[in-house]
């Protein structure tokens, strides 16, 4: 039985949703830090696999898809997090869907489909009303940081579905120059907004390191670039409301309690992934009709 593309890029986001209890049990470990380790880190365990190099143009294309979908991406995003809170900072996110349809229209005339953009707008509500809370803090430099990360990453994807993969290369190999990349630009950044080398995780933490580097990063965005390979940037990024669902059913799990808000963000999240009514084939004029059975 073989699994759809959709599905198994499903488990990216997944994934993404228990990185942030992760986050909080590696702390000291600064945010920018632990971004920078988990993407050079798959960066370079898919490297060793492939053992394939960029090649021609595709020095600057990956360096290029990896400053968007890591260099960039994660370090706004923390920026953003950190002086909006996450609740408003995953609610930026959900705009990512409704961004690509909106470049598609503009740069391309396609019209999205009233299906998609339903569910881009329910997906959209449903993780505001699951994650803003009444102390949302709003702030110039957050917001504009958390829209920069939404902008770079809905932007590398829409490049890395129209440019696909080098001849004789594998899409493995793609994504781990992107990381590779992502992670270099991340080091100088990490040194300075977390305050120079950070101590050594504990022996506790190095499995929660390894798990967030192989798991959470590498066989996420391996599934991620393939799912947007196989069907389209839209499609995927649609997904990406399952992280904050993820994250707090995690919580509800821990024994949080969930408000009647939440309870209807999760539902209208549900919502949106309900696939459209298949319309009926109607008869062409002209065609021959069945005959009717007579009883007997």
């Amino acid at each position: 039985m073989r699994l759809s593309p959709l599905l198994l890029a499903a488990l990216a986001p997944l994934s993404w949703g228990t990185s942030y209890v992760v986050l909080e049990r590696l702390e000291p470990m600064g945010p920018t830090t632990a971004a920078a380790l988990r993407a050079l880190g798959a960066g370079l365990l898919l490297l060793a696999l492939v053992r394939q190099l960029p090649r021609g143009e595709w020095w600057w294309k990956s360096a290029l898809l990896g400053a968007l979908n890591f260099g960039l991406f994660f370090g706004t995003l923390f920026v953003g997090a950190s002086r909006l809170g996450g609740g408003v900072t995953a609610t930026l996110g959900a705009l990512g869907p409704l961004l690509i349809l909106g470049f598609n229209l503009l740069a391309l005339g396609q019209r999205p489909e009233r299906h998609t953009l339903g569910a881009a707008l329910l997906g959209l509500v449903g993780v505001a009303l699951l994650v803003l809370g009444p102390g949302a803090r709003l702030d110039a430099l957050g917001l504009a940081a958390g829209l920069l990360s939404v902008v770079a990453a809905s932007g590398g994807y829409l490049l890395a579905g129209a440019w696909g993969t080098p001849p004789g290369t594998s899409l493995l190999a793609v994504t781990a120059w992107q990381l590779c990349w992502g992670g270099l630009l991340l080091v100088p950044a990490a040194l300075l907004a977390d305050g120079g080398l950070p101590p050594l995780p504990t022996a506790a933490q190095w499995p929660l390191l390894a798990y967030l580097i192989v798991v959470g990063t590498a066989l996420a965005y391996a599934l991620w670039f393939r799912g947007i390979a196989q069907t389209s940037p839209v499609q995927v990024s649609l997904l990406t409301r399952l992280s904050p669902a993820t994250a707090l059913l995690l919580d509800l799990w821990q024994g949080h309690r969930l408000g009647a808000l939440q309870w209807g963000g999760l539902a209208l999240i549900a919502l949106s992934f309900v696939p459209p009514r298949s319309p009926r084939a109607r008869p062409v004029a002209g065609a021959p009709q069945p005959r009717p059975v007579r009883p007997g």
